[in-house]
């Protein structure tokens, strides 16, 4: 059986695509399924930081495509979960570094190996460590925060996945496509100062598989190591639950799109 490729990517930086890729890998694990989650932005690497292995690098993603180590070798085994891996970002090479050619054969290699589902982290907008990360994809999450800019980036991404991607050039079934709000404040939707769910879906035509509350916790999270999935305490933790149940054919309601009511003691007292 051949692995399934998810690319999560996005048409601006910083709406948070590898902390979802990390969440995403680890929910996958979770669920008994042996994952793969791969940086695909050379030079910069912060998935490895994010899912706290940064110490264990020794070699990278550009190492194996190069044949300068193997996949074995390059894998990081996850230290919460015996089958997930990190295969981390080089930070010293360029962006030309990744070729068309090493990136199948890593991605062949994976799912030789057995893994169900390989998560590339993408590099924001449309270069080449973008298309690279995408061109290869059977499912796209696209990250996406409900603001005009970052909605509009994500409209060139779709149409990417529509046309520059191998099962576009094979005319096979499209890449399924989803998107993944995060950041969502419903105070400011309901102040009319972030798009609603239903705007986003309505600008981009295509649905949303989940939504992130905006969190402190997610920042705390990320700089401690530990992907916010396994954050119990936290709502986008258990949103990023929902959506990797969604992801797996589960069929869940969105959470945490309602301005919370205030208790008793908060009305009386405010606050």
């Amino acid at each position: 059986m051949t692995a399934e490729i998810i690319v999560v990517t996005s048409g601006k930086g910083g709406v948070g695509k590898t902390t979802t890729s990390a969440s995403l890998a680890t929910g996958l694990a979770m669920a008994g399924k042996k994952v793969a989650v791969i940086d695909f932005d050379v030079g910069l690497r912060n998935l490895d930081l994010i899912m706290g292995c940064e110490r264990r690098v020794v070699y990278d993603f550009v190492n194996v495509v190069h044949g300068e180590a193997t996949l074995k070798q390059a894998l990081i085994k996850d230290k919460r979960h015996d089958n997930l891996f990190v295969l981390a970002a080089s930070q010293t090479r360029d962006k030309d570094a990744l070729t068309q050619e090493g990136v199948e054969k890593v991605l062949d290699g994976l799912s030789e190996d057995g893994f169900d589902y390989i998560v590339c982290d993408s590099p924001a907008g449309i270069e080449k460590g973008a298309h690279l990360a995408m061109y290869f994809a059977d499912m796209a999450v696209v990250v996406v925060n409900p603001e005009v800019s970052s909605v509009r980036d994500s409209d060139r991404i779709l149409g990417l996945l529509a046309s520059k991607t191998r099962r576009a050039e094979r005319g096979e079934p499209a890449v399924r496509q989803h998107l993944l709000l995060t950041r969502y404040n419903p105070a400011r939707v309901a102040n009319g100062d972030m798009l609603s769910v239903k705007d986003v879906e309505e600008i981009l035509g295509i649905s949303v598989v989940g939504v992130i509350p905006e969190s402190e916790q997610v920042l705390a999270a990320s700089n401690s190591g530990v992907p916010v999935i396994l954050d119990e305490a936290s709502n986008a933790g258990h949103a990023y639950h929902d959506t990797v149940a969604r992801i797996l054919g589960e069929e869940r309601a969105l959470r945490f799109l309602e301005v919370p009511k205030k208790g008793f003691l908060q009305r009386v007292f405010g606050g």
